[in-house]
């Protein structure tokens, strides 16, 4: 299967996603697409690539006979872009979040549907060897029943531009990351939130850069969110730090270690705390991490006629989580999802 790829956006991002595409003998640049076609020109010249430039993507689809998008642009481009790659006839492999708003969301789903074209989504942080071991040992069995699921995520990046000046930047540029790690890891989906979102003392976004969320879960289980993104000192991993509770033990997972826990000694008499044995995550996974591992997991899903792990049929109910959220900040309710 021949993968002729017309990339939109030619920002820093799309570097990964033309770095991924020169090294599978089955996929083609045929064309750059950028609101500004210098920016699109001055990636083909540093990549030596010989492809044609556009502003607008139909008439790169058009003239490149394209049947795959790169959708690297910004959020608020992504319904235009995927919309117009599907009615076009081609599938989309693009950035998160899928829209700007969860109707758009909705949109773009229905016209997958109709279409019969794949739009999956970039959910690069479910593609790690440390997450993948948290999620088993989850679900071994050994800390029981799982009760609650708790993330924190404290960092301060100054990114500079649109992010800065977003309404709502932590919740639906980066936690839509970690809502999507949630589902993953409890392998449920939500039901309802609520949210107290806010902006700090000292914060340099325009919007609400801190939020602290509450999720009830399709399993019974509760997931819980503690974020800012203008967190200076004492930072978590981009991944969050998680704990979970289970009927039997606890188990956690900085981000940046293996993952362990400890369950309930069942050997030893009762007492007022009870005894418990230490357990360890395995690494067990294989694959590659990343935007890499992500990218292998779409490309496997289109050359076997299935739908990716990230597909946006999928990937709708995490972006429920982010544009749920959102309201609950805005009415000060709980929001049924």
């Amino acid at each position: 299967m021949k993968h002729r790829i017309v990339v939109a956006g030619c920002g820093g991002m799309s570097n990964t996603w033309l770095d991924y595409a020169a090294e599978r003998a089955n996929a083609e640049i045929v064309g750059l697409v950028d609101i500004y076609e210098e920016t699109a020109k001055a990636q083909a010249a540093k990549r030596s690539l010989q492809v044609p430039t556009f502003t607008d993507l139909a008439a790169a689809l058009e003239e490149t006979q394209a049947n795959l998008v790169f959708d690297v642009t910004i959020p608020a481009s992504h319904k235009h872009i995927v919309t117009t790659a599907m009615r076009a006839g081609c599938n989309v492999l693009g950035e998160k979040p899928m829209a700007e708003s969860y109707a758009d969301a909705e949109e773009i789903v229905a016209l997958s549907k109709e279409t019969g074209r794949s739009y999956a989504v970039m959910q690069n942080r479910r593609y790690n060897k440390q997450i993948r071991s948290y999620r088993d040992l989850l679900h071994a069995g050994a800390i029981g029943t799982l009760g609650s699921l708790h993330a924190e995520f404290f960092l301060g990046p100054h990114f500079g531009g649109f992010r800065d000046l977003m309404d709502n930047p932590l919740i639906v540029d980066m936690a839509i990351h970690t809502f999507d790690q949630a589902r993953f890891l409890t392998k449920a989906d939500p039901v309802s939130v609520y949210c107290h979102e806010y902006n700090p003392p000292g914060s340099w976004y325009k919007g609400n850069a801190s939020a602290i969320c509450i999720f009830e879960m399709s399993d019974g289980s509760v997931f819980s969110y503690n974020g800012s993104w203008c967190a200076d000192g004492l930072n978590t991993s981009w991944e969050s730090n998680w704990r979970a509770t289970g009927s039997e033990g606890g188990a956690v997972w900085s981000g940046s270690s293996m993952p362990y826990g400890e369950y309930v000694d069942r050997t030893q008499p009762e007492s007022f705390t009870r005894s418990m044995k230490r357990i360890e995550g395995k690494q067990e996974w294989d694959g590659r991490e990343g935007h890499f591992g992500c990218l292998d997991e779409m490309f496997s899903a289109l050359e076997e006629n299935r739908p990716a792990e990230t597909d946006c049929r999928d990937n709708i109910k995490s972006v429920a989580m982010v544009f749920g959220a959102v309201e609950s900040a805005k009415t000060g309710q709980k929001i049924k999802l």
